[in-house]
């Protein structure tokens, strides 16, 4: 089956550098990243479209423009209007020609896209009407009952919106497959950053492509050691990053990256002392074969 792969830009942010890259030192990760006067470095929010010749599939939403202005200037969202929307546009589709989301997971600025934008005295709507929405169990429950430390990721009528609209698929802890996507898609489960991270694995013809969401957010979060300051279990989250990319060195397989401001996709590298790389860079992808 041809499949067509297409980054899709969602709106930008800007978020606390030190945050980002966790225990990391200032004076390594402004290296990757320059901060701005604030000490926020620049973030994507990026979705990976999948045209095949019956149907649309995008993996996340990207964080949209829900907020209100003072909540998008504290979470340092760039752009007023839904960006999602706009690039789904240049690419001649609108939210209701998608058939399936997937969701990584729940945190605002990955499923936030998902809601309408803000408009002063109006309630929320959810978009993409025509698709089936897939999320893990595990992931479900934590936005339906988060812990005081995640809490705020979560914007609580998001799931409630997802469960009236009787097209949610909830992925159980030991499945590998999801009905909506089809055996061709693998997903795989990472509970470092939160429980029930879902990764989808995209067949390609020269290697698989995985969906690094929060787990491997972006290149600089390539190397071993490196994690973010949100991840629920750091030491958890480096070795379930570890095996993934031990997986994909040997399967000459990529990452696609959500939140690198210049990257979206990338092969990843192992070399003889177990450090691991990307090589074969990619800002964008327009169209490409799977």
């Amino acid at each position: 089956m041809e499949r067509r792969l297409y980054s899709v830009e969602g709106n930008s942010q800007r978020l606390d550098g030190g945050a980002m890259f966790g225990n990391a030192p200032k004076a390594l990760w402004e290296r990757w990243a320059a901060p701005d006067d604030r000490n926020r470095i620049e973030l994507a929010c990026r979705a990976l479209l999948i045209r095949e010749p019956s149907r649309n599939i995008l993996l996340e939403t990207g964080i949209g423009a829900f907020f209100d202005p003072q909540l998008r200037d504290r979470y340092g969202v760039v752009e007023e209007r839904h960006k999602l929307l706009d690039n789904l546009a240049d690419v001649g589709l609108s939210d209701s020609d998608i058939d399936v989301v997937v969701l990584s997971h729940l945190h605002f600025d990955h499923a936030g896209g998902l809601l309408t934008a803000y408009a002063p005295g109006e309630a929320w709507e959810l978009l993409f009407r025509n698709a089936t929405y897939v999320v893990s169990r595990a992931a479900w429950n934590r936005a339906r009952q988060p812990h005081p430390r995640d809490k705020a990721s979560f914007v609580p009528e998001l799931q409630a919106l997802l469960e009236s609209s009787g097209r949610l698929e909830i992925i159980e802890p030991t499945a590998q497959r999801s009905e909506a996507l089809g055996p061709d898609y693998r997903l795989h489960l990472s509970n470092g950053h939160t429980p029930g991270l879902l990764l989808t694995e995209v067949p390609g013809r020269l290697g698989p492509i995985v969906f690094g969401a929060d787990l491997v957010p972006g290149r600089a979060w390539v190397h071993k050691s490196v994690t973010m300051g949100y991840d629920r279990f750091p030491e958890l989250l480096i070795d379930e990053k570890c095996r993934l990319m031990d997986d994909l060195a040997a399967r000459n397989g990529r990452l696609f990256f959500t939140h690198d401001p210049a990257c979206a996709i990338a092969r990843i590298t192992k070399d003889e002392l177990g450090r691991y790389g990307s090589v074969n860079d990619r800002a964008m992808l327009r169209g490409d074969l799977a």
